[in-house]
């Protein structure tokens, strides 16, 4: 027996243990909600019964909020992330008259951003459509502000005190990470990531030189390469120590955020 076939069985095993619990507590399950999602361009697609019903393939589903779909790419959820950050975009524009660079972005802040940013470790896109639907809402909120008629987005920005969507996305995939790998985070940071140890003197090792750096691992795949331990190791390892060694969470986003302005500055010549 291959051991795609052993998954299969002790997959459906763990289905009819709980079809089990079910009837003992006697909370009856809606096997017509009951689907199975086929991950992977080599699944044997498999099929599964509970409570002797076949469960239907689909190709997305949802969980805790974030749009599944089977080839792990992250479209569907941007396009829904980005259609209910309009919606409520629309209203805020329709609502508010006099759009003041203060008051309106605050407002911003409060109701819009939160739904292009909502668990978005998990589902961070890559590609530049993806990108671009979600900031597209953020071009779209500034633009909305008043006085600020003629400027480029990144100027607007700048005025607005705000980064853009991709920038925040990397600033908190720095922060998640900090917090796994300080132990603020109630997981084992091993699961997700490989710790440079000075000792190896392998190939992989010498890319990732330096105190509190990470190892980068190699993958074929765009999905597995772009996945929140693996993406974020390059810019982890190019933190300062000093930043990465930081004694709490804020303390780690205040560094990081100096950090980040210091490098805007001189990207800019000197000049805010």
């Amino acid at each position: 027996m291959v051991m795609g076939e052993q998954d299969r069985d002790e997959f459906q095993r763990g289905l009819d243990k709980l079809m089990h619990w079910a009837d003992i507590w006697q909370m009856e399950f809606n096997k017509d909600k009951c689907h199975i999602l086929h991950l992977g361009k080599k699944n044997s697609m498999f099929e599964y019964t509970i409570g002797g019903v076949s469960l239907a393939a689909s190709e997305w589903e949802k969980d805790l909020g974030v749009l599944v779909h089977q080839s792990l790419k992250p479209s569907m959820q941007c396009s829904k992330a980005a259609k209910k950050a309009n919606s409520v975009l629309g209203q805020l524009c329709r609502g508010v008259g006099y759009r003041d660079k203060t008051v309106f972005i605050d407002l911003y802040k409060t109701y819009v951003r939160p739904h292009l940013e909502y668990a978005v470790q998990a589902w961070s896109p890559w590609t530049i459509g993806d990108k671009e639907i979600l900031e597209a809402v953020q071009r779209r909120a500034v633009k909305a502000v008043s006085n600020l008629k003629g400027r480029h987005y990144e100027d607007r920005l700048r005025e607005l005190n705000l980064e853009s969507l991709e920038e925040r996305r990397k600033r908190g995939d720095l922060i998640q990470a900090y917090r796994v790998l300080s132990g603020k985070a109630d997981v084992d940071p091993n699961i997700w990531f490989t710790m440079y140890q000075p000792a190896e003197d392998t190939v992989r090792t010498r890319q990732a030189g330096g105190h509190l750096n990470l190892v980068p691992q190699q993958w074929k795949g765009e999905v597995r390469q772009n996945f929140w331990s693996m993406r974020l190791v390059e810019t982890w390892n190019k933190l300062p120590s000093s930043v990465k060694m930081a004694s709490t969470v804020n303390e780690f986003k205040n560094s990081l955020d100096n950090l980040n302005e210091g490098q805007r500055i001189r990207r800019q010549g000197g000049q805010l």
